[in-house]
């Protein structure tokens, strides 16, 4: 099969603005909301839409922290190698914040899962809310839904959706991959 091509980088951006104005119509000003993307995938995203609405809305301040769900998930004490975390910064408290978590692709639920329980270390939010660029409809393992999608797909287990980006060396764009593609 090869690999397909799902969003290229003019359909990206219109996401993306769909997206922030998405979040605009819901938050407003961003006065009581907080933005954290989840690590590794998830905060090349998040850093696309934080840069968007901050120059949509300059005048708004918004909150932004980068959080690892890495040794929250419930299957890190069963991996084939020894796990390395990321780089967690959230440099104020998520209490009683409308929190928006960011993550690249929705899968099985497990990392959004582990990064709900991360992110009460910082605060109880008052609500969070699950962005997500790709979500693969069938694939969840948990009960966890996005309130912002930015595309829905249809999967096999040995295909893999890959977001790439400008920042990461690649270009701005979504792939969905076959088990011999996936290098």
């Amino acid at each position: 099969m090869g690999q397909i091509t799902l969003i290229d980088s003019k359909l990206l951006n219109l996401i993306l603005d769909r997206l922030c104005y998405q979040l605009i119509e819901n938050h407003n000003d961003f006065s009581q909301s907080a933005i954290i993307g989840l690590q590794p995938r998830g905060v090349f995203l998040a850093e696309h839409i934080v840069e968007r609405l901050r120059s949509i809305q300059p005048k708004s301040t918004i909150l932004y922290g980068v959080l690892d769900p890495t040794f929250y998930r419930d299957d890190f004490r069963i991996a084939n190698r020894p796990l390395t975390g990321h780089r967690t910064d959230i440099q104020f408290s998520l209490e009683n914040k409308h929190v928006v978590l960011i993550d690249d692709v929705l899968f099985s639920g497990r990392t959004i899962r582990a990064g709900l329980e991360g992110l009460l270390e910082f605060g109880r939010p008052q609500k969070v809310e699950l962005l997500t660029l790709i979500d693969r409809r069938f694939t969840r393992e948990l009960p966890i839904e996005p309130n912002y999608i930015g595309k829905s797909i249809d999967s096999y287990d040995n295909q893999k959706v890959k977001v790439m980006w400008k920042k990461d060396g690649g270009e701005d764009k979504v792939l969905l991959l076959t088990e011999s593609d996936k290098q």
